[in-house]
C-alpha cells in the first residue's frame, strides 16, 4: 500500500495537482486572504512532492555507504521541515515541488530502450538439421553437438559455427560481419552460426556450439556491456556532500549571530540547489527536441553530455558511410568488338533469372541505362561460382575467375593485370565469357554516401579522431578510408573484435562514440560511451542498441550532433555557474535579513526560470 502511495507521489500527474494548489496558495496571499495553516493548499505540494524526497533522504542515511549517505534530498528535507516547523507552508511547497519537477524532467531524459537485447536473442536459430546414418532429422539447436553433420538448404539460417564438408554456395554473413555482400563459401570454408544460406545445399561439421557459436557470443557480449553501464549520478547529489554540511554550520552560525531562527531556516530554503537540479535536465530536454527537430532522436542526456566528450569517433562502413548495397562500378572490354554498353547489356540478359546480389545489381544498373534486355535460355546456376545462359544463340558464361577458367576459357597477362587492379580496390568482379572468348569483366563496389570526406574533415576540425572498424576484407577497406582520408583502419573484424578495438581505446582514457547500423554492430555500440545508430535502413536491433538514431540515415547529421552536444555541455555548465551565484547572492542577503523563507523560495524560482530561459534559448539555435 505505502509503496503504490510513493509511486502515486512520483508520477507527473500528482506533481502537477501540487502544483496547481501552491499556485492557488500564492494567489489567495496575493488578494490578503487568511487560510488557517491546517487547510493551506501548499500541504497538498508539500505532501505529495516532499514525502518521495524525505523518503528518499532517509532511505540514504539508512542504507546509503560513505558520503552517499548524503544527498541533496537530504538538504532539501531539512529546509522543508524548517520551513513547517517556523508556519511558512509556502516556502515548504515550493521547494518540494521545483525538486519534484527536476525529478521528472531527469527521469524523462535518461530512459534507455532495452528491446534490442530480446530481437538480438530471437536471431538465434531454434532448430537444424542433422545427418545421422544417412537420414536426416530436424533436432532442437541446444541439442547440436560438436562433430555432428548438419545440412542447410538455401534460405536457410545457419544453426552453428561449422566447416563446409559439402556443397558450394554464398552466404549472406552480414548479421556478423556487417560485409555488403554474401561470400562464396565451398569445402573446407568456415561458416558463422546466424548467417544465412543463400543459394546452394550445404554440409558443414559443427565446430563451436552452444554459448560458443559467434551468434551466441555477440548475444552474450551485448548483454555484458549493458550491464557494465552504470546510471549517471545526478550533480546535485555530487555536490550534496558538500552542500549541507557547508548549509548546516551557515544557517546554524547565521542564526546564532542573529539571535533569529528565521534567519536560519532561511540561509537554509535559499541554499536547497533548486536551480542546480534543474539545470540538467532543462538544457537536456532542450537539445534533445532541437535534435528531434532534425530528425536525430536521443534516447539519454547522458548520451547527449558524451556525445559532446567524445575524441574518437568509430564509424563502421557498410550501411553507415556507404549504402550497404552493390552498383556497378567498372565495366572492363577485353574484347574491341564489343562495347561496355552491349558487355553490360549482355551480362543483364543473362544474370536476369539470377537471384545472387550482383547478377540483381547488374541488371538494375542496365535498366537504369534503359538497355534492351534479352531473354536468357537454358539458364543454369553454379552456387558460389556463377551462371550459364545462351542469350540469342551465344553461349554466356559469367562467374568469377575459377569458374570461367573450368569452362575453358583463358585470361591474359593484360586481362589478369586489369583484374588484379579491380580486386586491389576491394570490388567484387564478374567475368562475362562467351564460346571460348573473355568478353570483360564487370566490377561492383558498395557505394559512399555523398560528403562522406567532408564530414570526417568537420569532425577533425572538432578536435575528434575518426577510426574505422569494419568487417569488410582489408582491401576494401583501404579503399574506402582512402577515399575518404580516414589513416586508422580496423579491417576483417568481427563483432568481439570490433568491441575490443574500442576498450582499447577507452583503456587509453579516451571518449568513444561509435556510429553503425548492423546487427553485428550492437555489441560495439553498447560498449562504447556514446554510439549511434542508421535507423532508416539499420537493423531494429542496432538501434535500439545505440544511445542515438538518425531517423533519415544521414550521417552528415554526425557534425550537427557534435555541436549541439558541446553548446548542450556549455549551457550546462553555464547555468551550474549561475545557479550558484544565486544561491551565494540570496545567502548574503538572508544574512542581512532582506529576505525570509517566503521570498528566499521566491529568489528559488527566479533562479529556476533564468535556467529554464537558458534551455529555450538552446532550443531555437541555429547548428548548421
Amino acid at each position: 500500500m505505502l509503496k503504490k502511495l510513493l509511486e502515486f507521489f512520483e508520477s507527473t500527474y500528482a506533481t502537477v495537482i501540487g502544483g496547481v494548489f501552491l499556485l492557488s496558495s500564492l494567489v489567495l496571499s496575493g488578494f490578503d486572504v487568511q487560510v488557517p495553516w491546517y487547510i493551506n493548499p501548499c500541504w497538498v505540494a508539500i505532501i505529495f512532492s516532499g514525502t518521495p524526497l524525505l523518503c528518499y533522504a532517509v532511505e540514504m542515511l539508512i542504507h546509503g555507504k560513505g558520503v552517499g549517505k548524503i544527498t541533496s534530498a537530504l538538504l532539501i528535507s531539512i529546509a522543508m521541515i524548517s520551513s513547517v516547523a517556523i508556519g511558512d507552508l509556502f516556502a515548504a511547497g515550493e521547494i518540494a515541488f521545483i525538486m519534484a519537477i527536476g525529478e521528472i524532467l531527469e527521469d524523462k531524459t535518461t530512459q534507455r530502450a532495452k528491446k534490442g537485447l530480446k530481437k538480438l536473442v530471437a536471431l538465434a536459430p531454434t532448430q537444424g538439421r542433422r545427418i545421422s546414418n544417412g537420414k536426416e532429422e530436424m533436432i532442437c539447436a541446444q541439442d547440436i553437438e560438436k562433430g555432428d553433420i548438419l545440412r542447410i538448404l538455401p534460405g536457410e539460417t545457419i544453426p552453428v559455427d561449422g566447416e563446409i564438408t559439402s556443397g558450394e554456395t554464398s552466404v549472406d554473413q552480414s548479421v556478423l560481419t556487417g560485409e555488403s555482400m554474401p561470400v562464396d563459401k565451398g569445402v573446407g570454408d568456415s561458416v558463422f552460426g546466424g548467417a544465412i544460406n543463400r543459394f546452394g545445399a550445404i554440409d558443414i561439421c559443427a565446430s563451436r556450439v552452444g554459448e560458443d557459436s559467434s551468434l551466441q557470443r555477440l548475444i552474450l557480449m551485448a548483454q555484458e556491456a549493458e550491464n557494465k553501464k552504470a546510471p549517471i549520478q545526478r550533480i546535485a547529489d555530487k555536490w550534496a556532500s558538500y552542500l549541507v554540511p557547508i548549509a548546516l554550520l551557515l544557517a546554524i552560525v547565521a542564526g546564532l549571530i542573529k539571535q533569529d531562527i528565521i534567519v536560519a531556516v532561511t540561509m537554509l530554503v535559499v541554499f536547497c540547489p533548486c536551480a542546480l537540479v534543474l539545470a540538467t535536465p532543462t538544457a537536456i530536454m532542450a537539445a534533445i527536441g532541437q535534435a528531434t527537430k532534425h530528425g536525430v532522436i536521443v534516447k539519454s542526456g547522458e548520451a547527449l553530455e558524451n556525445m559532446g566528450k567524445a575524441d574518437i569517433i568509430a564509424f563502421d562502413k557498410t550501411g553507415t558511410l556507404t549504402y550497404g548495397r552493390p552498383e556497378v562500378s567498372d565495366i572492363v572490354c577485353f574484347d574491341d568488338s564489343i562495347s561496355e554498353k552491349e558487355l553490360l547489356s549482355l551480362a543483364a540478359s543473362a544474370e536476369r533469372k539470377s537471384e545472387h546480389p550482383l547478377g540483381k545489381a547488374i541488371t538494375a544498373s542496365a535498366e537504369r541505362e534503359n538497355l534492351v534486355l534479352s531473354e536468357a535460355e537454358d539458364f543454369r546456376m553454379t552456387a558460389g561460382r556463377g551462371i550459364y545462359a545462351q542469350i540469342a544463340a551465344k553461349r554466356l558464361f559469367c562467374g568469377n575467375e575459377k569458374f570461367l577458367k573450368e569452362n575453358g576459357f583463358v585470361i591474359t597477362v593484360n586481362a589478369q593485370a586489369r583484374i588484379e587492379e579491380l580486386r586491389s580496390q576491394g570490388k567484387a568482379l564478374v567475368l562475362i565469357g562467351e564460346g571460348n572468348n573473355l568478353l570483360g569483366v564487370i566490377a561492383l563496389s558498395d557505394v559512399l554516401k555523398p560528403d562522406a570526406d567532408n564530414i570526417i574533415n568537420r569532425l577533425r576540425e572538432m578536435e575528434s579522431d575518426v577510426v574505422l572498424l569494419t568487417g569488410d576484407n582489408r582491401k576494401t577497406a583501404d579503399y574506402f578510408a582512402q577515399k575518404m582520408g580516414i589513416s586508422d583502419v580496423f579491417a576483417e573484424l568481427l563483432p568481439e573484435e570490433k568491441v575490443h578495438c574500442i576498450e582499447d581505446l577507452q583503456a587509453k582514457g579516451k571518449t568513444v562514440c561509435m556510429i553503425g547500423d548492423g546487427v553485428n554492430d550492437a555489441p560495439a555500440l553498447k560498449t562504447a560511451q556514446v554510439s549511434v545508430a542508421m535507423a532508416a535502413m539499420g537493423s531494429d536491433i542496432a538501434v535500439e542498441a545505440a544511445d542515438i538514431a538518425l531517423m533519415g540515415d544521414d550521417v552528415a547529421k554526425i557534425p550537427y550532433l557534435k555541436r549541439l552536444s558541446i553548446a548542450t555541455r556549455r549551457t550546462i555548465k553555464l547555468s551550474i555557474f549561475l545557479s550558484l551565484f544565486i544561491n551565494f547572492l540570496a545567502i548574503i542577503l538572508s544574512f542581512f535579513e532582506l529576505l525570509n523563507p517566503t521570498t528566499g523560495a521566491l529568489v528559488h524560482n527566479a533562479g529556476s526560470c533564468f535556467v529554464v530561459f537558458l534551455a529555450a534559448l538552446l532550443y531555437d539555435r541555429k547548428f548548421e
